[in-house]
């Protein structure tokens, strides 16, 4: 048990973290994970409904960063075999293009440049996956035109759904990670599609609308970059706006508090490949940049989104690039390593 513990000590960067498989080669995972997505879930809805805006700007500057930081720790430990060598270098490249498109004056050339370097990052994606598939290439590289002359056409539209997107995007991780567990997957699954999706629907449809607030000033300022255009003015804003609050909100957690304590394997693969950002440092990282950020947001609300909107580029926009490498079937061949038990975090205590 002892070592059982200092593995996960290891692994995860926190104490108390055992980790256990069953007889059948699974992960055992207890309640943990199901009733804390749960709770969350109840809980931030409620804050999400009464102040949408307060919950979207409060969550971005408390989170943002720290959340970008551990999630790309996340994602280059556990698909190092995938972001690695010119591949990488050729993304990183392509998304620091993006970055300086955010960074530069607010102009068409800059929207339409971000838009094309986003859709170059999948173009790349597929010609390396598929590259020795030249008629399933040739198929993809039709589609992504066709979605990014679309793009090109309704931007407005184009960076609306791509906002509202990014806070889907966890729940494809979430299923890959529940890939090793052995009981109790169906549930957990069941559990990510409901704030995901349902949850966002019925907003969306006004079935909460007698518990939502009546919206304020910020509210009405926030509407115009998560509404899409044919909406604005039609009553819909607080809805959409409610649905951002809840999502990003929801969507930070996952990599502050899920997939740090139950995807230890991610943490120890990246100090492998980084071992001088380890996991104190990246902690100390992400809230000693997310402080300063949230400083800037007090002392100037637009200029702190412009910075923060530039930095998370490069978590949003790698997100593409790997969710396309799993879907075409080159992601990790392994599940997901193991998680701490219940049983066995009680004995070894909780951070």
């Amino acid at each position: 048990m002892a070592s059982a513990v200092g593995a996960g000590v290891a692994a995860g960067g926190l104490p108390g973290r055992g980790r256990i498989r069953g007889s059948d080669g699974t992960r055992v995972v207890g309640g943990g994970p199901v009733a804390g997505f749960a709770l969350l879930t109840v809980a931030v809805l409620a804050v999400s409904l009464r102040m949408p805006a307060g919950t979207a700007v409060v969550g971005l500057a408390g989170l943002g960063i720290l959340h970008n930081v551990l999630e790309l720790r996340y994602m280059a430990g556990r698909f190092e075999q995938v972001l690695h060598g010119a591949f990488l270098r050729l993304l990183a490249a392509l998304i620091t293009g993006i970055v300086l498109c955010r960074v530069l004056p607010a102009s068409a050339a800059t929207r339409d440049g971000e838009i094309l370097l986003a859709y170059g990052l999948l173009a790349v994606a597929c010609a390396h996956a598929l590259r020795h598939r030249p008629r399933v290439l040739a198929a993809a590289g039709a589609l992504i035109a066709a979605a990014a002359t679309a793009s090109l056409s309704f931007p407005a539209y184009h960076f609306v759904v791509l906002t509202h997107l990014h806070n889907v995007v966890p729940l494809v991780f979430l299923w890959e990670w529940s890939r090793g567990m052995g009981r109790g997957r169906r549930l957990f699954r069941a559990v990510q599609t409901g704030w995901v999706l349902v949850i966002p629907a019925l907003v969306l449809a006004g079935a909460f609308d007698p518990l939502m607030g009546a919206g304020s000033g910020w509210t009405a300022r926030l509407s115009a970059a998560y509404t899409p255009p044919a909406w604005l003015h039609s009553g819909a804003e607080l809805r959409f706006v409610t649905v951002f609050a809840f999502m990003a909100l929801m969507h930070y957690l996952v990599w502050v508090w899920f997939m740090p304590r139950y995807a230890p394997d991610a943490t120890a693969a990246f100090e492998q490949r980084v071992p001088v950002l380890g996991a104190r440092r990246a902690w100390a990282l992400g809230l000693g940049a997310g402080a300063a950020l949230a400083a800037l947001f007090v002392s100037d609300y637009d200029q702190g989104t412009s910075v923060y909107s530039a930095l998370a580029s490069y978590h949003a926009y790698l997100e593409f690039p790997v969710l396309l490498m799993l879907v075409l079937g080159m992601g990790p061949k392994a599940a997901p390593g193991l998680a701490p038990t219940t049983t066995t975090a009680a004995a070894g205590g909780t951070a």
